[in-house]
Parts: structure tokens; C-alpha cells; sequence
């Protein structure tokens, strides 16, 4: 008797082991932030992350804007720092977004905005999503994961993955 019962309380213990070990195992991933480059790094770079600085005063209101959902601070083109590619915008605690400046080397620059489905650019859009922002062009469109989407069924593609 004593030992059915020892029996049962390893397998409860080993049940609720294994479950729990599920339950962590299917956690999101923590949001780490977008890197920015260094200016000292920025010269040589072929990928630029900058901050956009917060406005200082309201946009006027014939300026095009736009919003990411969740975020209380609208993109401002003019604001856009020129040869940027996309804008990151990152909902924080506070209300404010942040917003990074997406550059690229005039080369790689010039491939993205004719075929945006290449990897550079798939790539640099997929970390400010790991970050946990909304990626927009310059021109304050949003590039949603169905872009994504129309974007890959251009093109044929083979990926290989580990999982």
C-alpha cells in the first residue's frame, strides 16, 4: 500500500514535471530591442538603424501621417531622415513610440524598392517585428505579415528550417 502510493506520487510529480516544462517551452520569445548602429560604426555600415527623434511640435495637419495599431505617436514624413527604407515603430509603456530609421546602402537601397521580397530587406523587417514593432516605408505604408505573404508568392522559394 505504501509503495502504490509512492508510485503514484512519482507519477504525479513527473506528469506535472512534464507539463510544466511544455508550458515553458511555448512561451513567446522576450522582445529584445532593435539594435541601433553606433555613429562611429555608421560610415562602413551596409544596414543603418537610427532614431527618429520625437516631434517637438504637432504636424500640421496637410502633413501625410500615419499610425501603427497600438501607437499613440504618427509617423511623420518629414520627419523621415532622407535614404531611410523603413520605419520601425515600436509601441512602448509610456504611450510614446519609438521610432528607428531603416537605411541601406545605396545598392542594396535601390534592389529593395524594386523587388522588397529579397532577403536584406525581408531580413531588416523581421527584426523590428522580433522587437515588437510595426515596420512602414518611408512613405507611411504598413507592411503586414499578408504583404509579406504577396511578397513570397512572387517569388519561388526554398527554405530549409531546423524545426
Amino acid at each position: 500500500m505504501i509503495v502504490a502510493r509512492g508510485i503514484r506520487r512519482s507519477r504525479v510529480v513527473a506528469v506535472v514535471s512534464a507539463s510544466l516544462a511544455v508550458l515553458c517551452a511555448c512561451a513567446p520569445p522576450a522582445r529584445e530591442p532593435i539594435p541601433i548602429t553606433p555613429p562611429s560604426d555608421a560610415p562602413g555600415a551596409a544596414v543603418t538603424r537610427t532614431p527618429v527623434p520625437p516631434a517637438a511640435v504637432q504636424p500640421a495637419p496637410s502633413a501625410p501621417t500615419s499610425r501603427a495599431p497600438g501607437a499613440t505617436t504618427p509617423i511623420v514624413v518629414s520627419r523621415v531622415p532622407p535614404g531611410t527604407q523603413y520605419v520601425c515603430v515600436n509601441p512602448s509603456l509610456e504611450g510614446e513610440a519609438r521610432q528607428t530609421a531603416i537605411a541601406f546602402v545605396p545598392k542594396v537601397a535601390a534592389l529593395c524598392r524594386k523587388h522588397p521580397e529579397m532577403g536584406p530587406c525581408q531580413y531588416e523587417r523581421e527584426v523590428c517585428r522580433r522587437s515588437g514593432g510595426h515596420v512602414f516605408t518611408a512613405e507611411s505604408v504598413e507592411i503586414t505579415p499578408a504583404t509579406e505573404a504577396e511578397y513570397d508568392r512572387k517569388v519561388i522559394r526554398v527554405r530549409l528550417r531546423a524545426d
